[in-house]
């Protein structure tokens, strides 16, 4: 399995996007990246993201 460099963009409260790298297979589920970039948003300084699946958007980016 080839791995690769995926980007996550999740919403949060205070109105901006916050911009994630995951890498994972390129057959990785898209819910588990969402869940890798939302937990390291949770972990971090900045204000609470959206948790909402649909909300994020997931991109290959190779």
């Amino acid at each position: 399995m080839e791995s690769g460099c995926w980007l996550v963009t999740l919403p949060a409260i205070d109105g901006r996007q916050y911009v994630y790298r995951v890498y994972a297979p390129a057959d990785a589920l898209l819910a588990d990246l969402f869940w890798e970039a939302w937990h390291c948003h949770d972990e971090g300084p900045f204000p609470r993201a959206l948790d909402l699946f649909d909300a994020a958007v997931i991109q290959h980016v190779g």
